[in-house]
């Protein structure tokens, strides 16, 4: 397939790249471009899009950019919406008017935390900005697309110290500076996400006709704190950093964004279908710092 990828840039752009180009022909684009021949696109510019993908006739529109920074999106919201709506909006457009599907990537973020694990036919209630910008991405393509994909993605990790922005990048980032005390919520539930495995579950999909909404995030369930903790085992540095357990309260001036307590996902519908190819969170955990950050220890 010939497959359009907007917002290609960043950890799950680079997971997608890598998957896709083995067996497709892409055209990348990213307001940040250059790195593997990714073309410059802003894809809050409508008109500028949509000329850039109906001149190249895609059979697929992925649209994966979006902002993710909890604290931005707070301070920013017109931007934010700009960002990962109204350009979700005008994807939707593009992708029905050239008559072909498209993929949108949702997040577990949008659930209020209340439960304890969320499947993909569980009512969101977004708590903050970001989270509400991201539903209503969801909700207008999955209302308005003609033919769509929507994969709502966890915790996610990939893209090494260059692209990654998440938890892990952070606590690595801190053992490399030299700590060696670490303090990790305990309060914080979730599922990690491992951008290889997310961009080869996706691939799997799409060559289906099982449109819709799904939950595809790694097999387990666990926490920050159970996180940081496997993630030192891995390093072997168990001996040398001490975690302390703390609360959400402690980061409340960093982080003030609001956030679920639970945003624990189970991929009940990819399973029931038998199109569940993701692994293990420990299994990609140690994947991934294998591949990405053990040579730097």
């Amino acid at each position: 397939m010939k497959i359009y990828i907007a917002g290609s840039a960043g950890m799950l752009g680079d997971a997608f790249i890598k998957c896709f180009s083995r067996t497709h022909e892409l055209k990348c684009t990213d307001i940040n471009s250059g790195e593997n021949g990714i073309e410059f696109c802003d894809f809050r510019d409508y008109k500028e899009y949509r000329r850039q993908v109906e001149g190249w006739k895609p059979d697929f529109l992925f649209h994966l950019g979006a902002h993710t920074d909890l604290e931005y999106c707070e301070n920013n919201p017109d931007d934010t919406y700009q960002t990962n709506t109204l350009s979700v909006e005008g994807a939707v457009q593009i992708a029905n008017s050239l008559s072909i599907p498209m993929l949108y990537i949702s997040t577990a973020g949008i659930f209020d935390g209340r439960k304890e694990v969320y499947d993909d036919w569980d009512v969101p209630n977004p708590m903050c900005a970001y989270a509400r910008a991201k539903y209503m991405g969801e909700r207008y393509v999955v209302e308005n697309a003609e033919r769509y994909f929507v994969c709502r993605a966890g915790w996610m990790m990939g893209g090494g110290l260059k692209k990654d922005k998440k938890f892990v990048k952070k606590i690595v980032a801190q053992l490399l500076e030299g700590r060696r005390e670490l303090n990790i919520v305990t309060d914080k539930l979730g599922t990690p996400t491992y951008t290889h495995d997310f961009a080869a579950n996706v691939e799997a999909l799409i060559k289906t006709d099982h449109y819709g909404l799904y939950n595809m995030a790694c097999e387990g369930v666990t926490s920050r704190f159970d996180v940081a903790k496997e993630l030192v085992r891995l390093l072997n540095m168990q001996n040398r950093v001490k975690i302390n357990p703390v609360d959400s309260s402690f980061f409340k001036k960093e982080y003030f964004a609001p956030r679920p307590d639970s945003e624990r996902l189970l991929n009940r519908k990819l399973a029931l279908r038998g199109l569940n190819t993701m692994r293990d969170w420990k299994i990609c955990l140690a994947e991934y710092i294998q591949r990405d950050y053990s040579q730097l220890f």
